[in-house]
């Protein structure tokens, strides 16, 4: 085995008095300054280096982390990109729960503001706030806020439906359905609902209901299953009459009878024989005057005479209902 000892080189200086090469030996205080030079001047290169990567290369660290901020930018976009479509596929189901479902059932729409309601207090962002990327952080939260809370307000509207849907049967069967006189000539209608002109007054005023001229005794029938709300005698104006409440927002009135077979609070089918034509209250002759109100506002009954006539008697109802008459109350 060889040694091989490697040696520093040695530097020699021109002497010119002894005219030769004489080895060179720094002193030790320079030697000290050439330690301190060295060191100085490697800290400065040290730390331009280092600013130039962390300002300008940034260190691998701060690159990794750069790369999922912008990742992670990209993913809240596709998310808010996710939750528009949400959005509007959610106010398109409420469109049609509005305007299909509800309206199938009679069913009030849900008014806006229940379906824009608050979702939360005015500090409820709060701690997301103070950071670089808090802006889209706090949109994307609010906007998956606003999607839940409209989400619960549909939720519950469904079941409503559901609810409605399943007491279908119930229902058809107490919204007024049928004339209230059996076998009626379509031209024995008097008077029909809207503007006419008032028997006593001579002035054109809303008639609410449409009259059905028939002699004194003559049956009536209750137009869908209901309960007795009111059964009046000698009242002004419709003398003696019954009031039918069927549930739904309907109820129906029978007025000037001249006698009613029902009581207050008792139960009534569709069909059910319940007063007698009569002329009483403010009436010219023997009639019955027939009124369908929907959520406390009178509503034309001609609506709602679809299980007694054909669609030719109803068109034919409806040219008669537009020629100016004189009431019979």
């Amino acid at each position: 085995m060889f040694l091989i000892k490697i040696m520093a080189k040695k530097k020699y200086i021109f002497n010119p008095q002894t005219l030769d090469y004489e080895e060179y030996k720094p002193s030790k205080s320079k030697k000290l300054r050439n330690v301190v030079f060295f060191i100085l001047t490697a800290g400065i290169i040290g730390y331009v280096a280092m600013t130039i990567v962390n300002n300008v290369i940034g260190t691998p660290k701060e690159r990794m982390q750069a790369r999922e901020i912008e990742f992670m930018k990209l993913q809240y976009d596709i998310i808010n990109d996710k939750i528009e479509n949400i959005d509007a596929l959610l106010s398109e189901m409420q469109d049609r729960d509005d305007n299909i479902y509800r309206m199938i059932f009679e069913a009030e729409p849900i008014p806006t503001s229940i379906r824009r309601a608050g979702y939360g207090g005015s500090n409820r962002y709060e701690a997301l706030g103070g950071y670089e990327n808090s802006k889209i952080v706090t949109e994307t939260a609010k906007k998956i806020d606003v999607v839940e809370s409209q989400l619960n307000v549909q939720a519950k509207s469904f079941d409503d439906v559901y609810n409605m849907a399943t007491n279908k049967a119930q229902m058809l069967s107490c919204i007024p359905a049928i004339m209230p006189v059996k076998d009626v000539d379509i031209h024995r209608i008097s008077s029909h609902y809207g503007y006419r002109t008032d028997p006593f007054y001579k002035v054109q005023k809303m008639h609410s209901g449409t009259d059905f001229s028939a002699p004194i005794g003559t049956h009536i029938y209750c137009t869908g299953d209901g309960v007795v709300e009111s059964v009046v005698k000698g009242g002004n104006g419709y003398g003696n009459y019954v009031l039918v409440n069927h549930g739904y927002g309907y109820k129906t009135r029978y007025a000037h009878l001249s006698k009613a077979y029902v009581k207050v609070g008792q139960k009534v089918k569709r069909g059910e024989y319940i007063a007698d034509v009569g002329n009483s209250g403010k009436s010219t002759a023997p009639h019955l005057h027939y009124e369908v109100i929907k959520n406390d506002k009178a509503i034309n009954p001609i609506n709602f005479f679809f299980n007694d006539i054909t669609p030719e008697e109803y068109d034919k109802i409806l040219e008669l209902s537009e020629r100016p008459s004189m009431t019979m109350d």
